[in-house]
């Protein structure tokens, strides 16, 4: 039975681990570990409801002055910030000498429902970034589907280029003005004998009359 709550609290540690480093390859791998390690926490906590059921121990109340006790150093080291005087929060032997006077109690059940109330508040948060995990992957998709949606753009943007390229180079040079010797400018006749035909004129036009055809 300890072998089983042993593996049961390690399993919920790996997979966070394990899910955070996968996160920035795959969100699916992320979201499998983390709903793995939620299940292994749900039965750990039942371990230890089960060890006070079996013991006629009080489990403490969700807003029992035990519970709430425990539950304020919790937000205590979730605050954005600290006085540079104080522990560093992220550090586990912080955490540790935090929670010692309950997690070392000579009294098992004090332990027992110091852990319980650590576990609610763990799958609490997994509970958070599993929702928010799903919301990011029904808005923006797989790991996968974002490179080949880069993929795509890329590819377009590369088309796009390669057009104005054939463009360029298939776009004749003006030539100078037989008359100013000035730049011109392609144009399309609106009257005349070949309406809609396309000839060069001069870009001074109308203080310069110069053409030439195509």
């Amino acid at each position: 039975m300890a072998d089983q709550m042993v593996q049961a609290a390690r399993s919920g540690r790996q997979n966070i681990a394990e899910g955070s480093r996968a996160s920035a390859t795959s969100s699916q791998t992320e979201l499998r570990l983390i709903n793995v390690a939620r299940a292994s926490l749900d039965e750990l906590l039942l371990d230890y409801e089960d060890y006070l059921r079996q013991h006629r121990q009080r489990q403490w109340a969700k807003d029992s002055p035990e519970a709430l006790a425990v539950r304020r150093v919790g937000q205590w080291l979730a605050k954005e910030s600290h006085p540079a005087d104080q522990a560093n929060p992220t550090d586990p032997a912080v955490h540790w000498k935090l929670y010692a006077r309950w997690l070392e109690h000579a009294d098992p059940a004090v332990v027992a429902n110091t852990v319980i109330c650590l576990i609610h508040q763990a799958n609490y948060l997994l509970d958070q970034q599993v929702r928010g995990l799903e919301r990011q992957f029904v808005t923006q998709g797989g790991y996968s589907e974002q490179l080949a949606a880069a993929r795509l753009q890329e590819r377009k943007r590369q088309s796009g280029n390669d057009q104005a390229d054939q463009s360029d180079q298939t776009k004749p040079a003006a030539p100078n003005c037989p008359l100013c010797g000035g730049p011109m400018a392609l144009r399309t006749a609106k009257k005349g004998p070949r309406p809609g035909s396309q000839f060069w004129g001069c870009a001074k036009y109308p203080a310069c009359k110069g053409t030439k055809p195509v």
